[in-house]
């Protein structure tokens, strides 16, 4: 599946528009929906529908801080050193992220074989009950 180009995708100088999303970290192109860093936030509720298409792309690999949440066979585990290490927090609060992040690169994964599917039902959905009760 590749990524939905959110309105306003144009507006970025170093991409065409029929090109897709380049990495705002290391350049390369995020060609899957489960590696986007971008729809991730999004579907764990970390990021606004609004801000979509003004907030810059990345691999989810290009942010090891929140990629260390990923915890599934599928997904090579990445190890962060210093303060953000998950090793260093609070074990109940990584318990948490860990089953929060995983939950949401598994539907990310799911969204990428699924056809039709709403940007507003991207999100989990406790997500989008939340969404819904704020908007």
């Amino acid at each position: 599946m590749q990524l939905p180009l959110p309105t306003g995708h144009c507006q970025l100088t170093t991409v065409r528009c029929e090109e897709g999303y380049l990495c705002d970290v290391c350049g390369g192109d995020v060609e899957n929906i489960w590696e986007s860093d971008l729809y991730l936030r999004y579907v764990i509720g970390l990021l606004d529908p609004e801000t979509l298409h003004t907030t810059r792309e990345r691999h989810i690999r290009c942010n090891p801080t929140l990629a260390q949440f990923i915890v599934d066979p599928d997904f090579e585990a990445v190890v962060v050193d210093g303060p953000f290490d998950k090793r260093q927090l609070d074990a109940e609060y990584v318990r948490e992220q860990e089953r929060l992040v995983t939950r949401g690169w598994r539907r990310l994964k799911e969204l990428a074989h699924l056809e039709g599917v709403s940007l507003l039902d991207y999100p989990l959905l406790e997500v989008r009950e939340r969404m819904r009760d704020e908007f």
